[in-house]
Order: C-alpha cells, then structure tokens, then sequence
C-alpha cells in the first residue's frame, strides 16, 4: 500500500501522543482531525501539517482520503462514535476502555461485521514487542504451569483537576482508566477468570479511587491486579510458574525491560531498546489487517476485548460503581 491515511476523531492528550508517536512510523501520515468546533480542529491540524480540520466528527468519517479512523474521544463516546465510523464504511481503531460495558462492546463489534470493516481497540500494550516476547516465553513452556499473575497501575492523578478522572458521569475512576492495563494484561496470560473477588475505596463523587481484584481459575492458577489514582505505584508485573518467573519491569504496558528467572539460578535479561512510545504499533497493526482484508487482529482480538469488559463489568458490580452515561 501507499501511505496508509489516518483520521484523528478526539483532540485531547492521548491523540496528540498517537500523532507524535506516528512520526516514527513509515508509510503513516494524519490526513483529517474531527473535533466538535473548528478552530480546536485547526490548531489540532498545526501538528500535522497537511492535515484538514473538520469542525464535526461526521465530516471526518466521510472524508475520502482517510483509511481508517483512530477514535481517541472521553470513554462515554466510544461507542457513538465508533459507530458513525463503521457505519461510513471507515476501519476503526477505538481507544481504551473499548467501551463502558459489555453490551455496548457487543454492539461495536456487531456494527464491524454487518459493515464488513476492520475493528480495533487501541490496547497498545498488545502489539508492543516486549509483550510479543511475553507471548514466546509462555508459548515456550520455560516457566512451566503458570499459577500467579501480579500486575498493577497506579498513578497520583485525583488531585490534578482531571475532569474525565473524577467524573462519573464522564465514566471516571482508576478501574476504566488505568485498571484497564492489568486486567487486559491477566487475561492474555491466563484467559478469563472463572471467578472475580474485588473492593473497592470509592471517592466522595461515587468512582473508584482505588481497586484490587483476584481472579481465580480452575487451573489453581490466580492473578491480582491493583489499581489506583491517587498515588504512584511500581507499575510492574510479574507472571510465576513452577520453573520460574517473567519479570515485567516499571512500567509494564510501556516498552520495557524485563528478565526470566528460573528456579535453577538461570536469569535471562530482555533489556529495552526501543525508541518512541510505542502508540504506533497499533497504527502498523491496524495498516496490517486492513491491507489483509481481516476485521480483527490475532494480537487483541474481539473475544479478548469483549471478555476484558466482560469482567471490568463483574467488578464494577461487585464494588458499586455504575455511570449516568451507561446503557
């Protein structure tokens, strides 16, 4: 293919990261921003130069010279604007959360195959290269039965005025923002739980500041994740099996380094060479399937994305935390 062109729907953080980041992509240009007023498209647009500003998210998704729409709106849009998308034919790479419920994963996924268009979510963590090592070590058996799975992601952000983060109307709280990684990172590991035991420490606005859960599996296999908004944690995992560990070092969804140590003394180090963020990836993947005429990739596939929120819907449950905006 020639240059594969994006259409950025959302101006905040995370889509200016994405277009930073895909500069070091080749065959990868920003051609179109959406955003809800004109001129936060155009000074959007300054970044990319070359780029047309749209002052609604419907013109972008019509526009011709786009390939594929890279979603990077507040979580309580993901589903809409997804849909108007795929509805215009374009491929989707929809940011994490994928959604706010399982329902509505569903309808996403729904709206992928009746439209017969790629549909991604924007884990980046999944296309990362340090995780396709991750995915070779377990594959090789050198850990041996896998029985415990540790992951958490803490970040001190309650404090710094972030409206989306405290906001239950804007689906805030650390499970949907940063529990998100964890929880994605035990069911590449370990699949779905087959039970979920989880608390919560809610804020005075009614959204988690802090959760932990274990999952529990037939197998006799465990994972913990930990999540947090209010202070720094190390930001590690670690996956055990009965010949040794995979030790994911700080911060474990980032490229990062890691080592596998074996019960017989042997430490193999996975140092971390990479350059640039690591947004991209999912950029390359999604060129990938699109160009292989494919609507999902292997590496985050929709039974994985729909079981992750299948089980962020559980906790949710369990700890009492529901949204105004939810289906």
């Amino acid at each position: 293919m020639s240059n594969f062109r994006w259409g950025i729907l959302g101006t905040g953080g995370i889509a200016s990261a994405f277009v930073e980041d895909l500069r070091l992509a080749n065959g990868h240009v920003v051609t179109a921003v959406g955003s809800r007023s004109l001129f936060t498209a155009q000074e959007f647009a300054k970044k990319t130069p070359g780029a047309r500003a749209y002052a609604s998210y419907a013109e972008l998704v019509h526009d011709d010279n786009v390939d594929a729409i890279y979603v990077a709106t507040p979580h309580p849009w993901h589903k809409e604007h997804t849909l108007l998308a795929l509805n215009a034919s374009k491929p989707v790479l929809c940011e994490k959360p994928f959604a706010i419920t399982a329902v509505e994963t569903q309808e996403m996924i729904k709206a992928a195959q009746a439209n017969n268009v790629a549909l991604l979510e924007a884990m980046w963590t999944s296309y990362l290269p340090h995780i396709a090592s991750v995915r070779k070590i377990l594959i090789s058996g050198v850990l041996g039965e896998i029985y415990s799975v540790e992951a958490d992601h803490g970040q001190r952000l309650a404090d710094r005025g972030i409206a989306r983060l405290v906001d239950p109307h804007l689906a805030g709280g650390a499970l949907l923002d940063l529990g998100i990684y964890p929880v994605s990172f035990a069911h590449m590991v370990l699949g779905a739980p087959d039970t979920i035991t989880s608390s919560a420490v809610m804020t005075d606005r009614g959204v988690d500041a802090q959760t932990s859960a274990i999952f529990d599996y037939k197998s006799g296999a465990q994972a913990i994740i930990t999540t947090n908004m209010i202070a720094r944690t190390p930001c590690r995992a670690v996956i055990s099996g009965l010949l040794g560990r995979l030790e994911i070092d700080s911060i474990f969804y980032n490229p990062a380094s890691m080592r596998v140590v074996l019960t017989d003394g042997t430490t193999t180090q996975y140092p971390n060479t990479y350059l640039g963020h690591g947004l991209r990836e999912q950029a390359i993947e999604m060129a990938r399937v699109v160009s292989n005429g494919q609507l999902e990739s292997a590496l985050m596939p929709w039974s994985q994305t729909l079981a992750v929120m299948q089980t962020m819907d559980q906790i949710r449950s369990q700890i009492g935390l529901t949204y105004p905006c939810e289906n």
